[in-house]
């Protein structure tokens, strides 16, 4: 029996039985499993010599049984039609006599997205997503160039589109060797790669699309509401982020990814969201030795800001002299060099920034749950850092709000 996968959609089952020799049967099985609906208009899909359809699809009654005695039919009629269950997908068909099917169990993929259905706890677990439901909207998110998408290498039929798009979840979340899920998923370490970059950059590039930059006017109606009392013009909060990489072995790329806030080599980027809590900037990835000013330089920041906007950051993104051109403010904590103390206004004033800018360490915490950006990246996880990050704080916005209205 071939260890292919089904080739039923939405199906991520291994082996099962070889389409039938006889023309007729055969028409009636492409008829029941409903493929070329999901396949490109123009193209109809054609069963190969190794296409199964595995066991879940059939009834019990549909087999026929061989003793010492001879062949034994379980079904009444051997022409009976085969109709397609709408719900469970099974075929109702009669099994001819002159056909070999085999009886072996096939192997369970236990890592399958369908397996998750009813485990709200177990998708949360691998993808970081509340529940199912939750993962098929984002999903859906994605448009349907998930069904058209040009693979590193060939694609991967042994998986499903879902399970596709469950296993980039899983490395971006759980951080699996790609060992470990080729076993756990009944595929090479080889198709694990391929499907593991192609999807990261497809989702890159499409949610790259969106105009994440929220108008003036959306980010106050959706601002909580001590935020409008004390923070009016508050269009963004931003913070610097550092994600571990292994130590490179050329000396000459170990200086600008050394970071000796970290004591090890990192990648930085430069991270905003509006005050309701929502991620609207990821800058491109650098080398852990760069500062914020040299990020915010690099960057189109002041360009996406409007006059009479302010910006809440930490006491180190100290660059107020770049946007005061286009007037706008820099709320930051009071630097308390050169001094020996404070005025209890500028206390109080600190007290507030500090309680607002926090939000953004949140969901920056929110983020590094996913163990990606938590555990040193090799060198191909470094080269694909700019888009691995801005995929996970992506990933964030589709999670329940973090900052309560009334903050």
């Amino acid at each position: 029996m071939p260890f292919t996968c089904c080739c039923v959609p939405e199906c991520s089952n291994r082996g099962g039985h070889l389409f039938p020799k006889d023309g007729e049967l055969k028409k009636k099985w492409l008829n029941a499993i409903k493929r070329n609906s999901y396949e490109e208009k123009h193209k109809e899909w054609t069963p190969s010599k190794s296409s199964v359809v595995c066991h879940d699809h059939f009834l019990q009654s549909d087999y026929t049984s061989i003793t010492s005695f001879g062949r034994e039919e379980c079904v009444e009629s051997t022409t009976t039609p085969i109709v397609p269950d709408a719900e469970s997908h099974i075929l109702y068909t009669a099994v001819p006599l002159n056909s070999e099917f085999s009886c072996q169990t096939p192997p369970w993929v236990s890592l399958a997205i369908e397996n998750f259905r009813h485990d709200d706890a177990g998708v949360l677990f691998y993808t970081g997503l509340a529940n199912y439901n939750k993962f098929k909207f984002v999903l859906a998110s994605l448009g349907e160039g998930i069904y058209h998408m040009n693979y590193m290498y060939n694609r991967v039929d042994q998986l499903n589109i879902e399970n596709h798009f469950f296993l980039t979840l899983i490395k971006l979340r759980r951080h699996k060797t790609n060992f470990e899920l080729s076993r756990l998923l009944s595929i090479s370490e080889h198709s694990v790669t391929n499907i593991w970059i192609t999807w990261l950059n497809f989702m890159s590039g499409q949610w790259k699309e969106l105009d994440l930059w929220p108008s003036r006017d959306l980010v106050r109606f959706f601002s909580p509401s001590d935020f409008k009392l004390k923070f009016p013009s508050t269009r963004l909060f931003v913070d610097g982020t550092e994600m571990p990489v292994k130590k490179p072995k050329s000396p000459i790329a170990q200086q600008p990814t050394y970071s000796t806030y970290k004591n090890r080599n990192t990648v930085k980027v430069l991270v905003g969201c509006s005050p309701s809590g929502k991620v609207s900037y990821v800058s491109d990835s650098y080398g852990g030795s760069v500062s914020d000013r040299q990020i915010v330089e690099r960057s189109n920041l002041i360009n996406l800001c409007d006059p009479g906007d302010s910006i809440m950051a930490d006491k180190g993104f100290n660059v107020q002299d770049l946007f005061a051109p286009s007037d706008v403010t820099i709320n930051i904590p009071t630097f308390f060099k050169k001094r020996n103390r404070m005025t209890g206004k500028t206390v109080l004033r600190d007290r507030k920034i500090s309680s607002k800018h926090v939000h953004i360490e949140r969901i920056i915490g929110l983020a590094k749950t996913f163990k990606i950006l938590t555990v040193a990246m090799n060198r191909t996880e470094t080269k694909l850092s700019s888009d691995i990050i801005f995929v996970v704080f992506m990933l964030c916005n589709f999670r329940q709000c973090i900052i309560p209205r009334h903050a």
